[in-house]
């Protein structure tokens, strides 16, 4: 056994813990206060392995990101041999979508209990931590710290045996150390790194903070998305020691952040040295800048019909009222599948008469994807957009989601059901029985394809499937649609989400007009005039010049931004820090 494992098993299993402050302390003993100086170059250690750690890989934004980060690797880090850097995935489930993210050859080690939010054990204790109350002192409290510390025991166990036997120097945790989705593998993750003397790029793609606060101190303000994270903010030994681990600060750690108020954030208010911070751009593969045919769309969707109709090359509708009389059961057992005001009416997906609209994202509250619903009011009642489908009885328009619909959020699903639902329902019968929702629940594969002589899709597949590119986002870490869609030629409708210095920083506001992505705006309130136009233009008349024009202009601007070369310098960067320790 390895010494440092086992001196971190005698160290975990002597302790005694009856309190957050008994979890503090043990931190604090165990925490690296000076590298030694013995230590061999950080590229000689990290090719022997790298661990990626988050709570779940699927077709997720933050899956995809992974991805790329292990891609980069690859390249930045060629061992002596031509083996490959030995990559490790590292989570509480892996959804069978994964394989379309996660490349074969790359190790998977599955840990039961380190998935977050209501999958951390049917969210008993995200619930407990985050939405209960409780008190400081109380035995509440003491009982939840030593929860979390047995929790976070058997997790580093698991964990460290295998970062052990395969000798891993280095762990990448994604999210972690930011969204705390489960506190324990939070804690079980510094225990591994400090005791385990491991370097550590802790990847922050959202903060507990963005769009999160005490009651007390937001005032007027409404509430946050992540305000619970704040419920026992009273509980200052608790408390206290949660702001340590969000992130936690170590001797061996990078802190790396997707945006620049991120590391601005860390450095003033939390007190990182700047020497730990990093700011990490996406990337987006030459595939995306690929310019692709009409049948090449044609085909996409063709794939995308059997994927959504169980294996059929037309779609039979559910009824929207049919779906949710039984939305319950369909989150338990989720398969594509796409909704109608009745059942009266098929739907071909490679028709040219079809507008085809696309929202790439997960369903969940912050996504505002009933407002996608809203512009389709706004569209019927704009005398172009209507006119199209008054003097032509074939136009459709399809509204479909791809990302998957996380079972805690079957709320937000209903909210979304019931806006199509109103709209349909609102809506002249002439038109209402040609619009329809989709959902593909992050499926990009089906045992059909093969017979019918399809391939599965890949993520820039699903993007050539549209007209247009809907992301009306009231918060986002980064906002990855803006940038795939462009570069792969899609006009999107975008919000000016929170933080707004975020999505300045993605459009490239600081840039020179030939770096800056152009968009259209998804206003707050109302829909002008001006804006349906251009809509109905993208939709019917993308041969224009100005549209044209601006699908070129956002294909370079894109590419000369987010290319590989960005994502290697980083990386190279994060690593020459350590050597500088």
């Amino acid at each position: 056994m390895n010494y440092k494992y086992e001196q971190m098993l005698v160290k975990m299993n002597s302790a005694e813990i009856n309190d957050w402050n008994d979890i503090d302390n043990f931190l604090s003993e165990i925490k690296i206060s000076k590298v030694a100086s013995n230590f061999n170059s950080v590229k000689d250690e990290i090719k022997k392995g790298i661990a990626f750690l988050t709570f779940d890989y699927g077709i997720d934004g933050v899956s995809i990101e992974i991805s790329k980060y292990a891609s980069c690797f690859e390249k930045l880090i060629k061992p002596e041999t031509s083996a490959k850097v030995p990559l490790h995935f590292i989570g509480g489930d892996f959804y069978s979508n994964a394989d379309a993210v996660l490349k074969p050859h790359w190790k998977r080690l599955k840990v039961e209990g380190i998935n977050g939010w209501s999958k951390w054990f049917d969210g008993k204790y995200f619930a407990k931590l985050y939405y209960e109350d409780m008190p400081e002192n109380s035995s509440v409290s003491k009982e939840m710290a030593k929860e979390m510390w047995t929790q976070a025991v058997n997790f580093a166990t698991v964990i460290g045996e295998y970062l052990t036997e395969h000798n891993v120097k280095m762990i990448f945790p994604v999210n972690i150390f930011s969204n705390p989705g489960n506190f324990a593998f939070s804690l079980a993750g510094i225990i591994l790194s400090e005791m385990l003397e491991l370097y550590v790029f802790n990847s922050n793609h959202d903060f507990y903070w963005e769009g999160g606060m005490p009651e007390e101190l937001r005032g007027d303000e409404p509430a946050g998305p992540r305000d619970h994270f704040f419920k026992n903010y009273h509980n200052t030994s608790f408390f206290s020691l949660f702001k340590k681990m969000y992130p936690w600060n170590g001797e061996l750690w990078a802190q790396v952040n997707i945006n620049t108020q991120q590391c601005e954030v860390l450095h003033e208010k939390f007190n990182f040295p700047e020497n730990k911070l990093f700011e990490l751009s996406t990337t987006v593969s030459d595939e995306f800048f690929r310019d692709f045919s009409k049948d090449e769309v044609i085909n996409n969707r063709l794939t995308m019909a059997h994927i959504l109709s169980d294996g059929m090359p037309v779609i039979k509708p559910v009824p929207i009222d049919e779906h949710l009389q039984h939305l319950t059961d369909w989150m338990h057992n989720q398969k594509p599948i796409v909704c109608a005001l009745n059942d009266k009416t098929s739907l071909d997906l490679t028709d040219d008469n079809l507008i085809y609209c696309l929202q790439p994202t997960r369903v969940i509250a912050r996504k505002r994807i009933e407002k996608d619903l809203e512009l389709f009011a706004a569209l019927f009642d704009f005398d172009d957009f209507k006119n199209k489908f008054v003097n032509n009885s074939d136009f459709k328009i399809i509204l479909h989601i791809t990302g998957p619909v996380p079972i805690e959020h079957q709320n937000d699903t209903q909210v979304l059901l019931k806006a199509f639902q109103k709209l349909v329902q609102t809506l002249p019968m002439n038109f209402a029985e040609r619009v329809f929702i989709a959902f593909s629940v992050g499926t990009e594969d089906h045992p059909s394809l093969e017979k019918a002589g399809l391939k599965r899709l890949h993520i820039e597949d699903i993007y050539r499937l549209a007209d247009i590119i809907l992301f009306p986002s009231e918060t986002e870490g980064r906002g990855l649609p803006i940038v795939e869609s462009g570069a792969c030629g899609i006009p999107i409708v975008c919000s000016r989400y929170y933080p707004e210095e975020v999505f300045a920083e993605v459009v490239g506001e600081h840039l020179p007009d030939d770096k800056q992505i152009q968009y259209i705006l998804f206003p707050e309130e109302g829909f002008p005039d001006k804006m349906l136009k251009t809509i109905t233009d993208v939709l019917f008349n993308p041969e224009l010049d100005y549209i044209s024009d601006m699908i070129k202009h956002n294909k370079k601007g894109i590419y000369e931004r987010y290319g590989m070369g960005g994502l290697i310098n980083t990386f190279n960067e994060v690593m020459s820090s350590f050597e500088h320790h």
